[in-house]
This record gives structure tokens, C-alpha cells and sequence, in this order.
């Protein structure tokens, strides 16, 4: 690849909170968790909470406009889960970062889709 083919087209995920726009099933993400991204020299990561999720953290890479990372997360529930993810990151018309996800948990059986998009001021979309 070229560095042109690698470059991202959206802005940087750095400082922005996103959001699922659905919820997931038990014991996942939900529209009520909030994911906290930084993001430097390629590098991304981010902290999350929320819902079924007391504490999450992910951290992986960005190439262009896809991300790759692994997450690990404590539930409320007091168990724990791990996955994979790989998302694709494109800009709305209104400037905000949507982030369209592939997903599965490592640490048991599960797999799907996701969309997480970025929050305005005051935290709505």
C-alpha cells in the first residue's frame, strides 16, 4: 500500500466519546456506555463504561480508516469478556466520527455487528 492508500480520510479519533446507536445483548455495550478514544501515531485506545460494562479498555492500531484492536471489559455482573474488532471509521455530514464494527469475543463463543457514533456537546447525537 501506498502512503496515500494508508492515510486516513476521517479526522482523528483523539478526544472524542462515541456511543452504540442500539443496544447489544446482556452483559455488552449498550447505548448507555460511553467509549473515551485517544489516538496517536497510528496507535488508538480507549477506556468505556456504562451499561452491563462497569470498566472496559481497548487498545490496537489504525491503518488508514481501519481500526484493529482487542478489548477486555468487567461487567456488572462481576465476570469478565475479551474479543477482537475491527472497524471501519467515516466522517458524517455533520462532522461527527462513526465507527462500523465487526466483533468477537475470544473468551467465548459470539460475533456480530455494531455501530458506534460520536456524541455532540451535552452528549446526544
Amino acid at each position: 500500500m501506498t502512503a496515500q492508500e494508508t492515510a486516513p480520510r476521517a479526522p482523528s479519533l483523539d478526544g472524542r466519546t462515541l456511543a452504540p446507536v442500539a443496544d447489544q445483548a446482556p452483559g455488552q455495550v449498550g447505548t448507555g456506555t460511553r467509549f473515551a478514544y485517544h489516538e496517536r501515531d497510528g496507535v488508538v485506545w480507549a477506556d468505556y463504561a456504562g451499561g452491563d460494562v462497569a470498566r472496559g479498555h481497548l487498545v490496537g492500531t489504525r491503518a488508514g480508516d481501519r481500526l484493529d484492536f482487542r478489548y477486555v471489559q468487567l461487567r456488572t455482573d462481576g465476570t469478565t469478556a475479551s474479543g477482537h474488532c475491527v472497524s471501519e471509521v467515516t466522517a458524517l455530514p455533520d462532522g461527527r466520527l462513526r465507527l462500523t464494527e465487526s466483533w468477537e469475543w475470544e473468551s467465548g463463543p459470539g460475533r456480530g455487528t455494531s455501530v458506534v457514533e460520536e456524541l455532540t456537546t451535552g452528549g446526544r447525537r
